[in-house]
């Protein structure tokens, strides 16, 4: 077909175009056509030019975010993939698709359940298949260790290639399944005596939008994000990436066989100096000093003046993960999108000197935890960076009378 578009600068110009009408309200299924019609099928990387320019001329991330299923949708069948990178087994990438087919077949008994429902009158009890659902869902919440090794090990280093669009979209589509998760399981905790009609509505409402919100993420992964971080990332970025992998965790798949480059084959341990680091008050050997830090019973975060990431402490228990990609990170982009606006104003207050310390307390995973943050500064008064300190505090609120007498806690 001779209209069809071969060259790549036109096609990421009509595929911004098609996005941008899907945008005005078009179709899905008149884009299809068009994507059809003009390019009958287009390379991941083009996708991802064609969102990461739409972002910098001006397109909100947040509206990306809004459409981005809308894009999906209107893509499928049209991206090609072809020339992606063999995988090799044990790959961080393989591991990610491993655990995509295990959260698949999550989801296939899930809809299985459903299916039994439609053998059932509209007033009959449901409750045993809600127990069902829920002891499956159990299972998808373990799509948090996936995610959080996406956002704490992949992003950061796609960002060392500019590559910042499309993981800040992702992102924001991850918070949007972690809402749908906790809303299912607020509902699990309500739901008693619920008959065959309150169920289905249950499964029109909530139920299927968290199951699709899973599997378009990972029909995302698979056609754009993954390609694409193959052929960005060197072996070195990916040795590093399955080096810090174990610390957060796997998603109901286990790697038994872990890939490993040429380079790193027979690879010794190197062995640090240790000389004494001094202070006004006294000094320690970097063993010393390291497991002091770790020791303490709090988990400590700095930021230096510049927002990068520079350091975190790595006691036991530490309440929120931070692997060492993090290290050198800008401090935005380690959290969230719909936090950056308060870490900003944190740190914006901390550098004009309007502001020391913000604190926050909440309830995390069960646990009352606080959550301190401090402007470190110089002698001078000048900003250093900020300090995070967060601790777990049910021991303490739960104190009462006095200890006088030794006694170790067990």
């Amino acid at each position: 077909m001779s209209e069809l578009i071969n060259n790549s600068r036109i096609r990421v110009d009509e595929l911004k175009k098609l996005i941008l009408d899907l945008h005005k309200g078009e179709s899905v299924e008149s884009t299809k056509e068009k994507l059809k019609e003009k390019m009958a099928s287009v390379p991941y990387g083009e996708v991802v030019q064609a969102e990461e320019e739409l972002i910098a001329e001006g397109l909100e991330r947040d509206e990306v975010l809004k459409f981005c299923d809308l894009h999906s949708e209107a893509l499928k069948g049209s991206i090609d993939t072809s020339h992606s990178k063999k995988i090799p087994e044990g790959h961080p990438i393989d591991i990610f698709i491993k655990e995509n087919r295990e959260l698949e077949k999550v989801i296939d008994k899930i809809k299985h359940i459903v299916f039994e429902a439609t053998f059932r009158k509209a007033d009959e009890l449901a409750d045993d298949l809600l127990l069902k659902i829920r002891s499956e869902f159990n299972l998808l919440m373990d799509i948090e260790k996936h995610y959080l090794r996406k956002e704490n090990l992949l992003f950061p280093f796609l960002e060392k290639y500019n590559i910042t669009g499309p993981p800040m979209v992702m992102w924001g589509k991850h918070d949007e399944t972690r809402s749908f998760l906790k809303s299912c399981f607020a509902l699990f905790d309500e739901a008693k005596n619920v008959d065959i009609q309150s169920f289905n509505d249950m499964i029109e409402m909530l139920i299927n939008p968290t199951l699709k919100s899973i599997e378009e993420m990972i029909y995302k992964e698979e056609q754009i994000l993954f390609p694409m971080c193959m052929d960005t990332l060197t072996e070195i970025d990916w040795y590093e990436i399955l080096n810090q992998s174990e610390e957060i965790g796997y998603c109901i798949y286990y790697p038994e066989k872990k890939w490993k480059p040429e380079f790193a084959k027979g690879e010794e341990q190197i062995v640090e100096s240790s000389d004494r680091i001094k202070f006004e008050t006294g000094s320690f050997t970097r063993e010393e000093l390291e497991s002091v830090l770790n020791t303490l019973p709090v988990d400590i975060t700095f930021v230096d003046k510049n927002d990068k990431v520079k350091y975190f402490s790595n006691g036991k228990q530490r309440i929120f993960a931070r692997p060492k990609a993090v290290l050198g990170r800008q401090v935005q982009f380690c959290h969230p999108p719909s936090s950056v606006h308060i870490v900003n104003q944190i740190v914006d207050d901390f550098k004009s000197g309007r502001q020391d310390s913000a604190k926050f307390w909440i309830n995390f995973h069960g646990k009352f935890t606080h959550i301190a943050y401090y402007a470190v500064r110089n002698e001078k008064g000048e900003y250093l960076g900020t300090l995070e300190v967060s601790q777990e505090l049910d021991e303490y609120r739960n104190l009462t009378g006095e200890r006088r007498i030794l006694q170790y806690d067990k």
